[in-house]
């Protein structure tokens, strides 16, 4: 299963999204919403947005709860 944290640059919510993911042991491909006319189309204003094998599984302020919730959901986790 592939993950992946749509961001952009200088979001603070991406960055604590990014490390919450990196405590939960997980090293997802980042995607810039800013440098993608399809993902700037789909996620401007809802970043930063954690996807599984291309479906949204978490999106905005997210908690460690949230994150580990949302990953079992999908499959990424026990």
């Amino acid at each position: 299963m592939e993950l992946v944290l749509v961001t952009r640059r200088d979001c603070h919510l991406c960055d604590q999204a990014l490390a919450l993911l990196r405590e939960l042991g997980h090293e997802p491909h980042l995607a810039d919403v800013d440098t993608d006319d399809e993902l700037f189309r789909l996620y401007d204003w809802r970043v930063p947005v954690v996807l599984a094998d291309g479906a949204v599984v978490a999106e905005g302020h997210m908690s460690r709860q949230i994150l580990e919730t949302a990953l079992k959901r999908s499959g990424r986790e026990p």
